[in-house]
């Protein structure tokens, strides 16, 4: 099982542009429409299905919300840094 971070290793290395909420890290990617967002959200779930952890993702026109936490874990682990990181890149 993937240990949580503690807070201070949290704010060190939650990417730009993330923000904690709780056990969670939270981002919201804007677009110009509501298909530019359902297409990111579609490359983000290929990312998640390959690397086997699944964010919460929220599609709402011209934007896309994500929130990442590791449950079996009971909170905010590397796992939820790294997929955050690939997330960045694919915007």
């Amino acid at each position: 099982m993937a240990t949580v971070l503690d807070n201070d290793e949290v704010d060190r290395r939650v990417p730009d542009d993330w923000e904690r909420d709780r056990d969670e890290i939270v981002r919201t990617y804007e677009f110009d429409d509501y298909l530019d967002a359902a297409a990111f959200l579609g490359e983000l779930a290929e990312i998640a299905e390959e690397e086997s952890h699944h964010p919460e993702m929220m599609l709402r026109w011209g934007e896309v919300e994500v929130r990442f936490t590791t449950h079996d874990a009971g909170g905010i682990t590397k796992k939820d840094i790294r997929l955050a990181e690939l997330c960045d890149d694919e915007y």
